[in-house]
């Protein structure tokens, strides 16, 4: 039952993203144009801290440009709509779902433009990119689950941002030190606990999402 009502919210998902066509090139305008800006100002760079410093500080904003809106788009009436309709553990995970991918392609085009002209300094490409997919499944759902608490107070941006920096700030420390180890060449079994620690905090924030979000839309 939940599998069927899964596809179909995706399905909604996908049918919104296509009809507001102007959303999805707006983020890669802005993945194309900061990272044309950062190759402009540094052409090359030499620092390998600076450079996984830079990728993530770029995929951060991307994916809180692409996730932030994941119940701002949706009226009041579309809400009630969905409300009869689906249950709230099928909607929320759902547009977890779709964010985890929606960034998920867009970290990766990111990662590619970024290697493109800034250079590649990855040592271990396979880890670094497994950290990116990692990375984009804690950040989307992150975001979707605090933009789901700043939806139910009048989308207030501020409240938005207080919560999710707490979240947020293990999630990339621990990013940033597995992305660090795969330039630096470290082999699996080096970097393994922090893998761990990064599936963890994804299945916790994922759980949590799954148990609080029916109380927030019941409100």
């Amino acid at each position: 039952m939940i599998g069927t009502e899964l596809k179909t919210l995706l399905k909604k998902e996908l049918v919104l993203e296509w009809r507001s066509k102007f959303a999805l090139g707006g983020i890669l305008l802005y993945v194309l144009s900061t990272i044309f800006v950062a190759y402009l100002s540094f052409v090359k760079v030499v620092d390998v801290k600076t450079w996984n410093a830079l990728l993530w500080v770029i995929i951060l904003f991307v994916s809180t440009n692409a996730v932030s809106k994941a119940f701002v788009q949706e009226d009041q009436s579309k809400l009630i709509y969905l409300y009869t309709l689906a249950s709230p553990q099928g909607i929320i995970l759902s547009k977890i779902i779709y964010h985890a991918i929606l960034v998920w392609i867009v970290s990766m085009l990111s990662v590619g433009v970024y290697i493109t002209l800034i250079g590649n300094v990855v040592q271990n490409m396979g880890l670094f990119l497994t950290a990116v997919s990692l990375g984009s499944i804690g950040l989307s759902s992150v975001l979707t689950l605090v933009s789901a608490i700043a939806a139910q107070s009048n989308n207030n941006v501020t409240l938005m941002s207080i919560l999710s920096f707490p979240i947020l700030l293990p999630l990339l420390i621990t990013l940033i030190k597995l992305s660090g180890g795969a330039i630096d060449g470290l082999a699996w079994s080096v970097t393994s606990k922090y893998v761990i620690v990064l599936a963890l905090l994804n299945v916790i924030v994922i759980t949590l999402s799954y148990i609080l979000f029916p109380y927030l839309w019941r409100d």
